[in-house]
């Protein structure tokens, strides 16, 4: 009898452990399942839908294997060399530049061939102050010198002018175009130093990356000239994301953009492991953004300004200011957008953190 009993007694306890994990999967659904639904109700308004941001950075806690550890080979994971990659057509990043405020620019790009989704395209941002230029990211190596060089002289701006270059991330998209800059204009540029650290150890190009320079730090004042703008470390996407708050000018009105330094939390990149694991990738991306969110919301910003167009048809609206008479609303200021954006980053985060939480 005891010989039958003992088979019996595991497959009791292999039955009893399967229930138990099948409960633990449907309680991280069930409670992924709250913030999801508040990141869905952040995602559309008339005028300033954020589906897009919700379908993408939401994704892996809608999926039914909830998230998943990057392989090697997965999307950014391994850069092609410098003699490898292949430079996409002009016409899948070309974008005219456009004066978006009275002291701001926009020379970014439509999209590009790495970026997930293709189409995201990348945002540089151009400060003018009265005392030089200072640019947000300066996208890929090749596009550089078109969108931000003569970007500049289409818009009647000089780019020997540029001073400083703020990269908000150390990933290519941000800062490939940063090299030619700082040989160019002998422009400072600034990065924190965890991901100065982590562009070090990265299997992207070497011959693109900048020299070392100025090290950010977490509500560093950058003034120049008339304008000053600060810098905050907003850990989770890397190791040290800077997001920036802006002052902005419309005529006599006076706004506060943000800048918010990444999408997706990122558990490695490139080559280099940011965090132990997903739960702390989570937690941290999570909680910059509830810092950030408040730390807006006390300055006054009104401003999102994207540094991926996709993601809150940003292009449509730069594109409306050809068409706005005096005393319309400007396309972009809308404070409401700003915090449904970080809501649904947070929202997104903590969902993904659920399905993984037992």
């Amino acid at each position: 009898m005891k010989r039958y009993l003992a088979p019996l007694f595991s497959s009791m306890l292999v039955l009893a452990s399967g229930i138990a994990n099948l409960a633990n999967a449907q309680g991280s659904k069930s409670a992924a399942q709250v913030h999801l639904d508040r990141a869905k109700a952040a995602a559309y308004r008339p005028g300033y839908p954020l589906t897009n941001l919700y379908e993408t950075v939401c994704a892996p806690a809608l999926s039914e294997q909830g998230p998943v550890e990057p392989t090697p080979t997965a999307g950014g994971q391994t850069a092609p060399s410098l003699a490898n990659r292949k430079v996409p057509p002009r016409s899948e990043w070309y974008s005219e530049p456009a004066k978006v405020f009275d002291n701001l620019y926009w020379l970014g790009s439509h999209g590009d061939a790495y970026s997930v989704p293709k189409i995201s395209g990348d945002s540089t941002w151009a400060v003018k102050t009265s005392e030089g230029i200072i640019l947000i990211d300066t996208g890929y190596d090749y596009s550089a010198k078109e969108l931000i060089t003569d970007g500049l002289k289409k818009l009647g701006e000089d780019p020997a002018q540029i001073k400083y270059v703020i990269l908000s991330h150390n990933h290519g998209d941000r800062y490939f175009g940063a090299k030619y800059i700082q040989d160019t204009y002998k422009a400072r540029i600034i990065m924190s130093e965890g991901d100065w650290t982590a562009m070090a150890k990265s299997n992207e190009p070497v011959e693109l990356r900048p020299k070392k320079d100025m090290v950010a730090t977490d509500g560093m004042k950058l003034a120049l000239g008339d304008t000053t703008l600060t810098l905050y470390i907003t850990p989770g996407h890397t190791p040290a994301t800077i997001s920036t708050l802006v002052p902005l000018k419309d005529g006599s009105e006076r706004h506060v953009g943000a800048v918010w330094g990444g999408i997706n939390p990122s558990l490695t990149r490139y080559g280099v492991r940011y965090y132990k694991n997903w739960e702390e990738t989570f937690k941290t991306w999570s909680a910059s953004t509830a810092r950030f969110q408040e730390i807006a919301a006390k300055a006054g910003a009104d401003t999102y300004l994207t540094i991926h167009p996709f993601y809150d048809n940003a292009l449509e609206k730069i594109h409306a200011l050809k068409y706005r008479k005096p005393g319309d609303p400007h396309p972009l200021v809308n404070k409401d957008n700003l915090n449904r954006f970080l809501t649904i980053i947070k929202e997104c985060t903590d969902a993904q953190l659920a399905r993984i939480s037992s």
